[in-house]
Order: C-alpha cells, then sequence, then structure tokens
C-alpha cells in the first residue's frame, strides 16, 4: 500500500526534511503519523501524493513506484489516494452536491455514475440533508465531512488526512475522528496525520511517530512523545 525504502529527501543545501525513513503500511489499516511541526510530516504527505520525489531511497504507493513513474501515470496514482485538509478548501459558490460532484467530473465520471454514488457518499458522512447547502451554511465540522465525501467519492483505496481536526473543536474533532474510523472498517486505508496528542491517545492506533526527519517510533499503543513546539 505505501513502502518507504530508506526515504531521504533534502530541498535545499543544508536542509534535509527526511532522513532514511523507512515504513510500510498495509492495505486496510489505520494509521496516525505523528510528530512536532517541521518533523517532516509535510514532506512525506507530498511524497506519497507524487508532488515531490525522493533525493535517495524509493516510494511505493499502491504498486506505483514513484521514484520511476511515469509523468502520464501520475493523475492515475492519485486517483487512488483522497486527501483530506484542514482547511476543507470546498469552492464556496457551489452546493454542497456539486462539490462533491466536482471531484467525479474532474476525471471524466458520467452524470449517471455522478447520480449514483454522490447520495451514497453523503449518506455515509451524514450529511444526506445537506446537498442542496453551501459551504457557508454549514458548520466546521459538517465542512469537514464535505471534504471526506469529496475525498471518498472517486472510491480510493487509501484517505489521508492531513490534520483533519486541526480547525474543529474537540467534540466535533472526534465525531471525525469516529467516521475515519467507520470509513477504515469498510476498508479503506486510512492515514491521520495530527499533532493533536489527545485525539491519538483515545483510538489504540498504530502510531508512526516522526521527528527530525527521523522515525523514531513505530507502535500500536496510541501513545507518542515529543517536545512541543
Amino acid at each position: 500500500m505505501i513502502e518507504f525504502n530508506d526515504v531521504v529527501k533534502s530541498y535545499t543545501v543544508g536542509n534535509t526534511a527526511l532522513q532514511g525513513v523507512s515504513m510500510r503500511i498495509e492495505d486496510g489499516e489505520f494509521v496516525f503519523l505523528v510528530g512536532p511541526s517541521g518533523s517532516g510530516k509535510s514532506t512525506i504527505i507530498r511524497l506519497i501524493t507524487g508532488e515531490i520525489k525522493p533525493t535517495k531511497g524509493s516510494v511505493h504507493v499502491n504498486s506505483y513506484d514513484l521514484e520511476h513513474m511515469r509523468k502520464k501515470d501520475i493523475p492515475y496514482m492519485r486517483r487512488t489516494v483522497g486527501v483530506v485538509f484542514q482547511d476543507f478548501r470546498l469552492i464556496e459558490k457551489k452546493t454542497v452536491y456539486e462539490n462533491v460532484a466536482f471531484a467525479m467530473r474532474v476525471i471524466g465520471a458520467t452524470e449517471k455514475n455522478i447520480r449514483e454514488r454522490v447520495p451514497y457518499v453523503l449518506e455515509l458522512v451524514g450529511l444526506e440533508d445537506k446537498a442542496k447547502r453551501h459551504p457557508n451554511e454549514l458548520s466546521g465540522g459538517e465542512q469537514q465531512r464535505v471534504a471526506i465525501a469529496r475525498a471518498l467519492v472517486n472510491n480510493p483505496s487509501m484517505i489521508i488526512a492531513d490534520e483533519p481536526t486541526g480547525n474543529l473543536d474537540p467534540a466535533r474533532s472526534y465525531e471525525i475522528m469516529l467516521l475515519l474510523e467507520q470509513i477504515n472498517e469498510l476498508g479503506t486505508t486510512v492515514l491521520v496525520v495530527t499533532h493533536e496528542r489527545e485525539l491519538v491517545e483515545r483510538f489504540t492506533k498504530r502510531t508512526i511517530v516522526i521527528d527530525d526527519g527521523k522515525v523514531i517510533s513505530d507502535g500500536m499503543d496510541g501513545y507518542y512523545h515529543y517536545e512541543n513546539e
């Protein structure tokens, strides 16, 4: 599913974001990736989505070798990965339905498929009654649910949630995590990138800890240590 083998990523001379990272996330896992700001989490996401390539080592995502992948294959690889961002990134002038449908239209889905798929994912995230609303009519938690529906609508094998609860209060954060857990139980691999220690501790999941560009811990106890920024 995701495999990093001794990955080094340097942006400029003297600026090495990752220093020999190796990890493997299997199909169907739910994994937290945690660490302080500047630890290398964002670089790992950018590598997984094919935005950048490693300086050394290899990255494989869903059978794609990202180091040697042809440029024309990048869109196909990205269809296998749904990404949820902290800031939602919804289109304000489009309704909830249209925001989710837009992700399907971008890849050339038929209107018939859109009419079948969009209501299904909106029901999955608990927003079937909000399809005609606009983002500014929704709460922060509801907007994040729309973002999750959009990430799911093309049926990716994996969801990457990048600080998905960063703009939410604790109660809404917990609800979003429960939703991601439900999605995982339906068979989708879930990688949650966060620095929120309290959330990680509430869920007994595999937790990969990264600091200073290195994996310093990888375990199932849902607990980690790092210096706060």
